[in-house]
């Protein structure tokens, strides 16, 4: 077993969508992280090496979620070997779109494939959860549909219960990423201690009606559902421009627009792929008039997770 090599590449991710804060996330096509595992003899875990990263990230495994999920996956399957790896990021760090989870998810596949695959996907969660919790908190909305692919919704943590949901025909995303760095811990700090009962009745609403638009492939009940009154307010203000460019997108034929996870990146849901592109053109032309440059991309609602490369 020492020796084996695997590679794999687990996408980024749309987390929250509008009401499902911590709930729900969704597996984009592009782009992603890419780690390389290689079985040794000696045990623990080391990282190689770091690409595209800028500098940013540990190479100390237990300070880096590709190395925490890499040593938690090796204890679930009880092996003692070691690995070394390599991390080629693909995503940018806190730009809400799952970063940490995707090197987590990328790492704990990529160990399992090197091991023969002894462990099923449900079976990674665990190790990528905690690789989660020690650097942005213990939730589960990007390391699922990263690990799942599709729209997966995170019912319980303890014990884990995660249900994918059906995506409704010819769904499209236009994601569009500012040039800032917006943390996890930032975020969650400006978030309300307390949220008034009509508010939080008018958000599961929301999130129910969400989960009955899936499953009837209803675009229009699943747009006026993804507007929020908690998460997305508070954040708002932390992304320069914000309100403007979700109106851009809205003002380019998007069915409705957000905030991916904790941000800086925005979402727009759309019925076509031209309609997306035009909404992603539209909303990194409105981040430039606020003086931020920005790249945006299209992808389909339905995407396969983590996968060997």
């Amino acid at each position: 077993m020492v020796g084996n090599e695997a590679t794999a590449f687990a996408p980024a991710t749309l987390s929250n969508l509008g009401t499902g804060f911590d709930v729900l996330g969704l597996a984009l096509s592009q782009p992603g992280d890419t780690v390389r595992v290689r079985l040794v003899p000696e045990p623990g875990v080391r990282v190689l090496r770091i690409e595209g990263d800028g500098g940013k990230l540990s190479l100390e495994a237990t300070r880096n979620t590709a190395g925490i999920a890499a040593a938690a996956t090796l204890v679930r399957a009880g092996v003692a070997v070691g690995v070394e790896l390599e991390l080629i990021k693909g995503l940018p760090i806190g730009s809400g779109l799952g970063s940490s989870a995707s090197s987590a998810v990328a790492a704990a596949f990529a160990v399992n494939l090197a091991l023969g695959s002894p462990l099923r996907r449900a079976d990674l969660v665990g190790p990528c959860l905690a690789a989660e919790e020690a650097v942005s908190g213990r939730h589960a909305d990007n390391v699922a549909p990263a690990l799942l692919g599709g729209l997966v919704l995170v019912r319980s943590l303890d014990p884990v219960d995660l249900i994918r949901l059906p995506l409704p025909e010819g769904l499209q995303f236009a994601l569009v990423t500012p040039d800032m760095e917006l943390l996890t811990r930032t975020a969650r700090a400006v978030l309300p201690k307390e949220v008034p009962l009509p508010v939080m009745t008018r958000n599961s609403a929301n999130l129910a009606a969400i989960v009955s638009a899936c499953h009837s492939g209803d675009l229009a009940l699943l747009a006026r559902a993804i507007p929020d009154e908690v998460v997305t307010p508070a954040r708002t203000p932390l992304i320069p421009g914000c309100a403007d460019v979700i109106e851009a997108a809205l003002d380019a034929g998007a069915l409705a627009a957000s905030i991916s996870g904790a941000g800086p990146t925005l979402f727009a849901l759309c019925r076509s792929s031209r309609t997306a592109q035009a909404a992603a053109d539209a909303m990194v032309a409105t981040f430039a008039r606020h003086g931020l440059g920005a790249r945006g991309f299209v992808s389909p609602a339905d995407n396969p997770g983590v996968r060997a490369v």
